[in-house]
Formats: structure tokens, sequence, C-alpha cells
């Protein structure tokens, strides 16, 4: 049986380069705060306890994130990471072993992580590095003659010796719980920034004669924290590249994969082709060999097969059948639902509608808390005035109707099945089916009026 699993994530730091009141693990990318991505990894890892040490913000942290599961510890001071890790011993299970993570270093893959934690429960210490050409402000790996892990120097207590060392300390660690909290309670803060450095826990850890063994990131930007909001761009684009890679690897055609945004699951069949600047938020399925056009923003839909999602359309909460047609200038509200080729046109808003089978509506109409059956036909204009200014009201349009061009259905009404409602109806009362329907005043003609005249002055 293997100990159990204590994760560490320390989200205390205040971010000032950030320029931000808000605590900077709270900034987002790819639409979810940097700590929630540490958290989605650490789940991975099915650890026994996470705990969270927070301090900057206050009570804002633990009220954002609002999980249950997770153990939360104050650091008030913030006297460094060793003393962030200190605020968490009473959550941790000496008799486990407890992984180091940190709330802005969001893209490291559970993959790196799990070779930490067989490490671990192996009775070794896992510390993750990596070799930068540039290792200014990272702490050093200093190793000794045999090549072993020595001790970590950080940057402004290294001389130009150890400045020199490419290879450097990321932060994160896993190892026995029972010696890191031995190994605490004997930190010191006899250094340059008066500070109690958890990285010293490795020469401690080395002079005991433990093991430490490095592991290393299969990328440099699985262990990038972020400081300001230009790293947070850098991260962004980096963590919606690696998106667009397993995309395209997946059999989705993307037009510039440097023009994408996934801000939650994306899940694509095959053939499927996405044009630039699209942006697809919480989970959206898309079906085999459908067309998304360029500048769309999908959200929380699902979309089958040979779907054809022209440009500018915004699709939220929707069902889309096969073969529909959207667009372009779209507009797709939570609960519409589009049974197979359905039409969708330009400037047409549906919410919390059910249209059927080929059913058409393709220009400059509102379809709202209604059900429209198979092979509809809905003119320009229309208009479901579905909300009398307390309640909202259903509207029935049965298979084959026809509405005129800017007609006004006033709820609750039902147009019958095979019905035509003539252009410029404002019907508030059911539509008999197979009959011609209409309100229209009567047209005149007014003999010699005349239209005003501007006045002089």
């Amino acid at each position: 049986m293997n100990p159990p699993l204590t994760v560490v994530i320390l989200a205390a730091g205040k971010g000032t380069r950030m320029k931000s009141g808000l605590p900077k693990v709270l900034h987002t990318l790819a639409g979810k705060p940097l700590i929630g991505h540490v958290l989605a990894t650490a789940d991975f890892l099915h650890p026994d306890k996470v705990c969270v040490v927070y301090g900057h913000g206050g009570e804002t942290l633990p009220k954002a994130i609002d999980r249950d599961d997770l153990a939360w510890a104050l650091q008030e001071p913030q006297l460094g990471t060793g003393h962030a890790v200190q605020q968490a011993v009473p959550h941790i299970d000496p008799d486990g072993i407890c992984l180091i993570l940190y709330g802005d270093v969001p893209l490291t893959r559970p993959e790196t992580l799990q070779e930490m934690v067989m490490i671990a429960r192996e009775g070794a210490i896992a510390l993750l590095t990596v070799r930068l050409d540039d290792p200014s402000g990272y702490g050093r790996i200093v190793r000794n003659a045999h090549g072993q892990v020595e001790r970590i120097v950080e940057h402004k207590d290294a001389n130009a010796e150890e400045q020199a060392i490419r290879e450097v300390n990321t932060g994160i660690l896993c190892l026995p719980a029972g010696k890191l909290v031995r190994w605490l309670g004997r930190l010191g803060n006899d250094n340059a920034q008066g500070e109690y450095y958890l990285t010293d826990v490795i020469a401690m850890a080395a002079t005991e004669g433990e093991r430490v063994l490095p592991c290393h990131p299969s990328a440099d930007w699985e262990v990038l924290g972020i400081n300001s909001r230009a790293q947070l761009a850098s991260l962004e684009r980096r963590h919606q590249r690696n998106q667009a890679e397993v995309l395209m690897a997946a059999g989705v055609t993307l037009i510039d994969p440097e023009r994408i945004d996934v801000r939650g699951e994306l899940n694509c069949a095959q053939d499927v082709r996405i044009d630039i600047n699209c942006i697809f938020e919480g989970r959206v399925v898309i079906g085999e060999n459908s067309v998304v056009g360029a500048n769309c923003v999908i959200k929380d839909a699902e979309i089958g097969p040979g779907v054809e999602i022209k440009p500018f359309c915004h699709i939220d909460g929707a069902k889309i059948g096969a073969e529909a047609v959207i667009g372009p200038f779209a507009r797709l509200r939570p609960g519409t639902e589009l049974a197979e080729e359905a039409h969708i046109g330009n400037f047409v808003e549906l919410k919390n509608a059910q249209v059927g089978f080929n059913s058409k509506i393709n220009h400059l109409s509102y379809v709202g808390d209604a059900t429209v059956g198979r092979k509809v036909n809905i003119g320009a204009g229309t208009i479901t005035c579905n909300y009398d200014g307390a309640n909202k009201h259903h509207t029935v349009i049965e298979d084959e109707a026809f509405i005129g061009s800017d007609t006004q259905l006033v709820a609750p009404v039902t147009v019958g099945r095979g019905a035509t409602l003539g252009a410029g109806t404002t019907l508030t009362k059911d539509a008999p089916p197979d009959q011609l329907t209409l309100s229209r005043a009567k047209q005149l003609t007014v003999p010699g009026w005349q239209r005003p005249a501007k006045k002089q002055k």
C-alpha cells in the first residue's frame, strides 16, 4: 500500500509586479485561475490531502476557490518558502510523502510529478531542476565532485562561480514527510533576504546522506512561474500552442495555430476545420467534418457532424444537429437545440428554442421560448414576443408552417401545421392549420397630402 500523499501548494505571495489588488494566483490563464490549473494537476495525482498556503488578499483566495476538500493554512507575515511550508505542517501526514507545488506555476505536467512521487515513495528526495541559458534570479543547483546534489544557493546569496551554474531549482520538491517536518524545524534565516528558505532542506538532506535525485521536465514551460502580466501573456500563448498541437495531432485543421483560444475543454472529431480568432469556453464538442468560421465564440456547446458555422457567430449552451448551417452573425443562447439540417442565418438570435429538421430562420429574427417544428420557414424580422414584463410564455410553430416577414407572435400562441402567416401579422390568437392568417391595416392613399417643409429662418 502506498504511503499517503499530501500536496502543499504555496499561494501566499502578493505578486507586486502584477500591479493588482487581486492575489496573483487568481489571475487567469486560459479562462481559469492560475491556482486552478495547479489544483487540477494535483487532483490528477489522487492525493490524500491538498493544503493551500495563502496570505496576501486574506480570505479572498479561499472564497474564490470554494472547495470543501481543501485544507487552508494562513501565512502571515510572509517570511519565505520554508516559513510557508511550516504553516502547512499540521495538515501533513508525517508517515506519508509531501509534494510541494506553487500556485503561480500553472503548466507542470502530471506525468512529471508522477515520476517525483514514485521517487519519494522509495524513500529518496525528488527535486525538479532545469537548465536555463539565462538562470538569473533562480536558485542554483550545487553538486559535489561526484555529481550529487549538495545544496541550493539562492541567486542573491551566490558568488560569481555559483552564479555561472545553469542548472536551477524550480522549487518543486517531493520527499518523505517525516523528514521534511524535521528539517523545517531547523530552518534559519541567516541570508541576504532574511527569510526561511525551503531550499535549505536540501543541504540538510545531503549532510545526512539522503539521496537527492534531480528530475527534469520535458520542456522549460512546465516550470515557468508568473510574476508579471507580460509573463502571464507569454505563458498564455504557450498554453494555447500546446492545445493547438494536441488538436492538430488528433486530425483537426487549424488555419493558424497561433490564433485560437481554448478556455476550457474542446473535443473535436477528425476533419474539423477551425478558422482564425475563435474562442472556445467551457466544454465544447464538435463532430467530424464540421467547419467553424473566423471570429466565433463558442461556449458549452455540442455541435454535430457536418455543421457549418459561418464567421462571427456567438454560441452559448446550444446543441446543434448534423448538417446544420449557422450564421454569419448568428447568436444561439442557452437552451437552443437545432435538429439536423436547420438553417439559422445572419443576425438571428435564438434562446431556449427547439428548431426542427430542415427549418429555416435566415434573416434578422428573434425566436425565444419556442418550439419550431420540421420544415418551417420563418421570414425576416420575425419576433416571438415571449415576455409580458413579468413572465415568459411559450410559442409553438408546428411542422411546415410559413411565417411571413415582419411578424410578431405574441405568446402564448400556436401556429398550426402547414399554416401561413401573412407578412406584417401580429398574431395574438392561435393560427389554424393549413390556412392563411393575417392581421393588416387597410392600405390607404391620401390625395393631395404634402410632406411638411422646413420653415425658413
